[in-house]
């Protein structure tokens, strides 16, 4: 028979108030010796049952150990001792111990059955190991007594301090809150036993947050503790919760966690602006729509409960200015609502309110929530441009209105004070044509060309007004002219008209419908009448029917027709319209006589068909009248080429003298020489003639004057009159290269009494000349005269 028991020293004891009331029960239903358990007697249990006040008598459940705990000592810690009855202590008996925990945790002496934890035990971690006892024969290892399984719990001491494990906390409460409105529940959790003493019986606090808020002590449930808490005054509140495990008592473990409690926002303060006045200015010339200036009340509240309603209600100028509330940053805006004038109006007086559009009614009595601020606007001058009256205009002009007829008397003027002098002008990309003329200073409207609806039915133009003292301010309105109709033109037919009769058609048929247009557009509508006209009146073959629906029937008159008498018929019809007055006009049916078969089809009509031959068709005529286009056009451009075909710039390159360097020991021919290369004329250029041949792609640009110019003109004109005659020959020049040119003449007349000093022309004998005039030409010819001068037998010069 298994017994067990456990031995504990007095510190152990008195460690813990519990194992002492469990060993005080074991001490009334067992005794222990030398560590054994064993049963009371029958006496025994009596005279207990009497110490219990007649408490119902229970077996001792032998095979639970216990033990403490985080065991600090350096001993292994006792557990408890396992003994058979059938160990006589001569050590014959061998304890073996399996399980959990066994040989690591604990261990059991072999001999004794003493167990010991070799281990820091935590009940957090295990609370209790299921382990096996066995007795054996140590000599023969036969099981002495049957294997038996026991537990060992752990027993519980307060080594864990209570932990918030969701905090630290974030809350809100509105503000105004009244006293003992929840805020939030904060759970402390204690690791150690709570079946076991008061290591787990948890005591909240609050140690910081107070007179605003308390805390429930059992359920940790936050609340305020204070009244009229406001938002504006302060918002944010930190708070920190201790819960303390042996339900408070001194000697517990402790734990903190921080709770963030903010305000939340109620609509409990009403607004109010700042200034009860404002002063704002705008120019007569802002839009509508334009911003004058901006309004704000204040609010201390946030959010939906600091939103504004702003709006007039009272003032001169509720239909001249409006506000509008910017849902943005909760102003006014007040904006202008009609156009303003200096000269009408010069200041606005507007009460402005702003107010709270949600409210709370158990706050009520704290507003009211709204407020008014008045706000005087002056309206500044500015120089506007000349106005029209009226904004628009329309005129209705017939189309034979008469150049410089006035069709509208267009008016404008000053808004200013000033009240400036107007000039009219028409805006001519609005009028192109110049349909139109305004009068400059009366504004009169007036036609500068004729008018024609059929061309241009509608005038949309623009008249300008200029201050004459500030041209820069232009105003502008708009005319519409609508051109009317009269009637102007004669209905004509809406095609040509060309009909085919058959050589086999009956009197009575119909040959052709015809019909006609108008570009008039009379408001009746219009109405053509048709009839032959007076010359074909009595046409023995054709006949005209009036349908009276603007169309015409043309039917044969007689039958017979024949091609080869006649192929062509030319009838004249008649075209009158209903307008006021009538016009008409005279189209011309062009009738063809025509072969046709049984059927009526058209088979021919043209009566040089029956001539042609009938092997070449008239397809083949025109391919050979192609081919010979064809051969005309290749001769013209061969010629063409051969003409433009380049020949050699000189006739005779030997006869080239151009750049020729010419050497000759003569002496020139005066001054009267114009031609560096015509060595014949420096000889005598008067009788030279034209020996020097000329380039084939170039005409000399002006040809010496000894052959153009009369000799009469060179014996009798000066200087001047031959230049004259040379920019003449030029200008009449036709071949002349049509670049500029320089041409440079030497020419010293022909009107001196000395005449040419050249002994060109000189003849060979003396007796020819007579020198004597030198003796009347002064002292610069004496020489001359001594050389040349006539004397006589004395030698003395006469």
């Amino acid at each position: 028979m298994w017994t067990s028991g456990r031995m504990s020293n007095a510190k152990n004891l008195l460690g813990l108030g519990v194992s002492l009331y469990f060993w005080g029960l074991m001490d009334l239903t067992t005794t222990v010796l030398s560590g054994s358990a064993r049963p009371l007697t029958e006496g025994q249990e009596d005279n207990l049952s009497d110490k219990l006040h007649q408490r119902m008598k229970r077996s001792w459940v032998w095979n639970q150990f216990f033990v403490l705990e985080e065991y600090t000592g350096t001993d292994p810690l006792y557990v408890g001792k396992l003994h058979s009855d059938m160990d006589r202590g001569d050590g014959s008996i061998k304890y073996i111990l399996s399980g959990e925990g066994a040989g690591i945790v604990f261990t059991i002496d072999d001999t004794t059955g003493d167990i010991h934890a070799i281990q820091r035990l935590d009940r957090e971690e295990r609370s209790q190991y299921t382990l096996r006892a066995q007795a054996l024969d140590r000599r023969t290892g036969r099981p002495m007594e049957p294997e038996s399984e026991f537990i060992i719990k752990i027993q519980d001491i307060n080594d864990n301090e209570p932990k918030f494990l969701d905090g630290p906390y974030v809350a809100s409460v509105p503000e105004m809150s009244p006293v003992g409105t929840s805020v939030i529940q904060v759970t402390a959790t204690d690791a150690d036993d709570p079946t076991y003493g008061n290591s787990a019986r948890v005591v909240y606090s609050i140690l910081q947050g107070q007179p605003y808020f308390s805390v429930d002590s059992r359920t940790g449930l936050i609340r305020t503790a204070l009244m009229n808490m406001d938002r504006e005054a302060k918002e944010y509140y930190e708070v920190i919760i201790q819960a303390k495990d042996m339900g408070g008592q001194l000697g517990g473990l402790a734990g903190t966690t921080t709770v963030n409690i903010t305000l939340s926002d109620v609509n409990d303060n009403p607004p109010r602006f700042p200034q009860k006045h404002y002063q704002m200015s705008v120019l007569e010339s802002a839009p509508v729509s334009s911003t004058v200036g901006r309004v704000v009340a204040k609010d201390l509240d946030e959010g939906i409960n600091a939103e504004m309603k702003y709006s007039l209600v009272d003032g001169d100028g509720l239909d001249v200015f409006d506000i509008n509330t910017d849902p943005n940053y909760q102003v006014g805006i007040i904006t202008v609502r009609k156009p303003l004038s200096f000269e009408s109006k010069k200041s606005y007086t507007l009460k402005v309110e702003g107010a709270n559009p949600h409210l709370e009614m158990r706050f009520l009595n704290l507003g009211p929530f709204r407020d008014t601020t008045t706000v005087h606007i002056s309206v500044e001058d500015v120089d506007e441009p000349p106005v029209f009256e009226p904004s628009f205009y329309f005129v209705e002009v017939p189309e034979d209105v008469e150049i410089g007829t006035t069709i509208q008397i267009i008016s404008a003027k000053d808004p200013d004070v000033t009240n400036n002098s107007i000039r009219y002008s028409i805006d001519r990309s609005s009028d192109p044509g110049r349909f139109f003329y305004v009068d400059i200073t009366s504004g009169a409207l007036m036609t500068a060309r004729p008018l024609d609806r059929e061309d241009v039915s509608w005038h949309n133009i623009t008249v300008l007004a200029v201050e004459l003292n500030n041209p820069s301010q232009v105003g502008s309105v708009s005319v519409t002219v609508k051109v009317l109709d009269v009637n102007d033109n004669a209905p004509e037919f809406a095609r040509f008209y060309e009909a085919f009769v058959c050589e086999n058609a009956k009197a009575g048929q119909l040959i052709q419908t015809v019909s006609a247009v108008d570009r008039d557009d009379p408001q009746e509508g219009q109405h053509f009448y048709y009839s032959l006209a007076p010359e074909a009146a009595n046409n023995p073959n054709f006949t005209l029917r009036d349908n009276q629906d603007n169309t015409a029937w043309i039917l044969t008159r007689r039958s017979g027709f024949r091609q080869h008498e006649q192929n062509t018929f030319y009838l004249p019809i008649l075209i009158s319209d209903n307008g006021r007055p009538v016009l008409s006009s005279t189209g011309t049916l062009t009738v063809h006589v025509c072969s046709c078969d049984d059927d009526g089809m058209v088979m021919s009509c043209n009566a040089e068909a029956y001539v042609l031959p009938v092997s070449l068709s008239r397809g083949a005529l025109i391919a050979i009248l192609a081919c010979i286009f064809v051969l005309l056009v290749l001769v013209l451009l061969i010629l063409s080429m051969r003409r433009q075909r380049k020949q050699p710039y000189i006739i005779d390159e030997e006869e080239n003298i151009h750049e020729n360097i010419v050497r000759y020991d003569d002496e020139g021919g005066g001054e009267e020489d114009t031609e560096a290369f015509d060595i014949a004329a420096m000889w005598n250029p008067r009788e030279a003639q034209l020996v020097v041949k000329n380039r084939q792609d170039m005409l000399p640009e002006i040809e010496s004057l000894s052959r153009y110019v009369p000799q009469a003109c060179v014996m009798d004109n000066n200087v001047h009159n031959y230049v004259l005659a040379k920019l003449y020959e030029a200008d009449m020049d036709l071949w002349a290269p049509p670049f500029d040119s320089l041409q440079t003449y030497m020419f010293e007349g022909n009107g001196s009494v000395a005449e040419s000093l050249s002994s060109l022309q000189s003849v060979t004998t003396d007796s020819d000349q007579s020198y004597d005039y030198l003796t009347d030409w002064g002292p610069r010819f004496k020489k001359l005269a001594e050389m040349y001068g006539a004397t006589d037998s004395s030698g003395a010069l006469w």
